[in-house]
């Protein structure tokens, strides 16, 4: 009987924050034999493709395409922990599939944890324009490399949920084709390994588990590698209650990857039940970080209203993990959203230098 999946963090990366360098240097040396450079950024750092396994099943994916979204280089990261511990597994998998998988493909990016490449393109629209060095690298080896899958790999804001009570911890979609949104055969390829990832993971994280919108973007990378005709799959790490480091998530990554890549194997091609993918809720769009609700503003006419607040994340010099600075999203009546965290603030007012919140500003009020 083959050995169970049994989830193990890579010790060596313990934060949401990945140094470049740190990862490049752990890969040389404990993975030389199946890494080799697939190019060089806008500044000159290297971009590592691993491959393993010699199945006949080849499988393109790649990480950190936005710079700010490393939950999948932690998951493949782990995913080699776990196959160092459980060798059957590993042996299982790649004899029957072949992954070149990219790490950091934007890595001047994820040194300043910045979504965009050194010169500002998001490389996720850039697949006509080729604008971006880094985009090129990857355009070219998909096109050359008989894949009979490919896996986009990404993160998506806490702002979703499933039924606007539970975090989308996990999304995924098979990309469309065109604006109508034709169900095709290479996209029911892509519902069918899809469809076998939810099976399996919506045992352990039930009710958080999302279908990112279909919705027809002409210039991304997923869309226009299923009009190729290479099923794609997105997937998309999000939020776990109280887990702003993305460590939970980055457990449940790193199995849907896993159950993805044995999808992909047994598989081989078919679109057995896809239609089951139909029964993956869709993302909803429905909260902030924080709502401070009924605050009483000072003015000369009676005003109260909801101040809604996200996170942003960024990596501070000499740092080794991600700070979280709380902005002003939202001011007014924000009834129809909720907040991952609510303060009632009726009977109490707001004490700032600025009379009123200022959208995208950085909080510098309190409530007293």
């Amino acid at each position: 009987m083959p050995e169970n999946f049994v989830y193990c963090k890579n010790p060596h990366f313990p934060n949401r924050y990945i140094s470049p360098e740190k990862l490049f240097n752990y890969l040389q040396t404990n993975f030389s034999d199946c890494i080799s450079e697939a190019g060089t950024s806008y500044l000159e750092k290297p971009i590592y493709m691993m491959t393993l396994g010699k199945g006949k099943i080849r499988v393109l994916a790649w990480s950190q395409m936005h710079g700010n979204e490393a939950n999948a280089t932690l998951a493949m990261l782990d995913l080699l922990e776990i196959f160092k511990h459980h060798p059957s597994l590993k042996e299982e998998l790649f004899s029957k599939i072949t992954l070149d998988f990219i790490f950091m493909l934007n890595p001047d990016g994820s040194e300043i944890w910045n979504r965009r490449n050194a010169l500002d393109i998001d490389m996720n629209r850039d697949f006509f324009q080729l604008s971006s060095k880094e985009f090129r690298i990857l355009k070219t080896i998909a096109e050359n490399g008989k894949y009979k899958y490919a896996l986009n790999l990404h993160e998506q804001r806490t702002i979703f949920t499933t039924d606007g009570e539970n975090p989308a911890t996990l999304s995924f979609l098979a990309p469309s084709v065109n604006h109508e949104r034709e169900i095709t055969l290479v996209r029911k390829k892509a519902m069918a390994v899809i469809s076998r990832i939810f099976e399996e993971l919506n045992k352990e994280i039930p009710q958080h588990i999302a279908r990112y919108s279909d919705e027809f973007y002409p210039t991304s990378t997923g869309d226009n590698f299923t009009k190729m005709g290479i099923p794609t799959i997105l997937f998309e790490g999000g939020h776990f209650p109280e887990d702003y480091m993305r460590q939970v998530t980055r457990k449940y990554y790193a199995h849907a990857l896993y159950e993805g890549l044995k999808a992909m194997g047994e598989l081989n091609g078919a679109s057995e039940n896809w239609e089951k993918y139909f029964e993956i809720p869709e993302n909803k769009d429905t909260h902030y970080d924080i709502i401070y609700r009924n605050v009483k503003m000072n003015t000369d006419f009676e005003c109260i209203l909801d101040i809604a607040v996200q996170y942003r994340e960024e990596i501070l010099n000499g740092d080794d993990e991600i700070t979280f600075t709380p902005v002003v999203a939202e001011v007014g009546d924000i009834g129809n959203k909720k907040g991952w965290k609510e303060i009632d603030c009726t009977g109490k007012k707001f004490v700032s230098e600025r009379r009123f919140p200022k959208l995208e500003a950085e909080v510098d009020f309190t409530i007293e």
